[in-house]
């Protein structure tokens, strides 16, 4: 598969102008403004991205970032003309690519004998101009490139599925051995286990039949956890309704909740001992409706998994060990979707619908 370079001259005038009406519309970013709590705290920096780079660039949902060895911030997001932004750490674009990936959402990245390798997912959801599209979605193994080295589609195709069960995935993760997870976050709820080269293995999890504390209800993010050693790596998967976490061994037997009650948590990301997450939109499993209302932050959870800090959320309190509700504490962000860690502890936040803007840099002051 070819990757194709797209830039905005490409587009016409009339699209150049509405992509600057809507980023005009961002609400203006407040400056030198510090937020978190306790030794998780960061100063906004939502300049991050130099102006005016994206004359070139044009993005729609900035959804999911991780950093190779050698520095570079790899991006994806839903754009119809560049679906994958390349980063340097100062936040100058090196480059973007896409078209194959309308439905872009999910990135992870997997180290082989010391080559790296991208895993793409395309939820198969997607908007162009005031329309909302769905087909089947799919996941893509990629070179630093964007060289295709194989993609997985529908589980039907290897008898994991029914041919009536909807496939929109949304995340992926890589186990030590090369095993492969994918969420199907916006499809049928299952977590499905592929050898290294695609081959499938097993699914689990899912909504309907399973007991409630093991159910996942948008299971819109996966993670490998080796925080106790690769030994014991467990799999750690979003269940963002019920505003948790579920915790499964690698061959899917549930061991464990991890609530983050108020919260709609994304993927879970672990670095060192903590696991960070953005958080969507600040509400309780009671209210059904998802509201569209601008009420996202970040979380930060310590090695014994409790909540430390809430960048742009309220204060995590305890009482009688269990976390009372977070909600957002003042409009930093609108729709946090991921949190990408650097090596000195400052975080990029991803948004989604966001009015078109770039991610937002926390540096660390604490």
């Amino acid at each position: 598969m070819k990757t194709r370079r797209y830039f905005l001259a490409g587009l016409g005038s009339a699209a150049a102008a509405t992509w600057t009406q809507n980023l005009r519309a961002a609400p203006d970013p407040k400056k030198d403004v510090v937020i978190g709590h306790g030794s998780h705290r960061y100063k906004v920096n939502k300049d991050w991205v130099p102006a005016g780079q994206g004359r070139h660039h044009p993005i729609l949902n900035c959804h999911e970032m991780v950093q190779v060895k050698d520095g570079r911030l790899f991006m994806v997001g839903d754009h119809s003309h560049n679906q994958m932004l390349v980063f340097k750490p100062d936040g100058t674009i090196l480059d973007s690519w896409g078209g194959m990936w309308p439905g872009g959402h999910g990135l992870s990245l997997s180290n082989e004998n010391g080559e790296e390798f991208l895993f793409v997912t395309d939820s198969g959801l997607w908007k162009s101009g005031n329309g909302g599209y769905r087909q089947t979605g799919r996941v893509t193994k990629t070179d630093l490139t964007g060289k295709e080295i194989f993609s997985i589609s529908h589980p039907m195709s290897v008898g994991a599925y029914e041919p009536d069960m909807v496939f929109n995935p949304t995340e992926t993760a890589v186990a030590p051995n090369g095993d492969i997870y994918i969420v199907d976050g916006y499809g049928s709820q299952f977590v499905l286990r592929y050898d290294a080269r695609g081959k499938f293995i097993q699914r689990f999890g899912g909504k309907d039949g399973v007991p409630a504390e093991q159910k996942l209800n948008n299971a819109h993010g996966i993670a490998i956890d080796t925080r106790q050693g690769v030994d014991k790596a467990t799999v750690v998967v979003t269940s963002r309704v019920d505003n948790c976490f579920r915790r499964f061994t690698l061959d899917g037997k549930y061991l464990e909740t991890i609530p983050v009650p108020g919260a709609m948590v994304c993927r879970p990301v672990i670095s060192g001992q903590e696991l960070y997450a953005g958080v969507c939109w600040s509400k309780t499993p009671e209210i059904n409706k998802l509201p569209q209302n601008p009420s996202g932050f970040t979380v930060v959870l310590n090695h014994e998994n409790k909540v430390v800090s809430a960048p742009g959320g309220t204060e995590p309190v305890y009482e009688d060990g269990k976390l009372k509700p977070l909600q957002q504490a003042e409009r930093v962000f609108d729709h946090g979707h991921d949190v990408c860690v650097l090596e000195n502890g400052d975080l990029i936040v991803c948004q989604w619908n966001a009015f078109q803007t770039y991610p937002v840099k926390l540096e660390k002051v604490a």
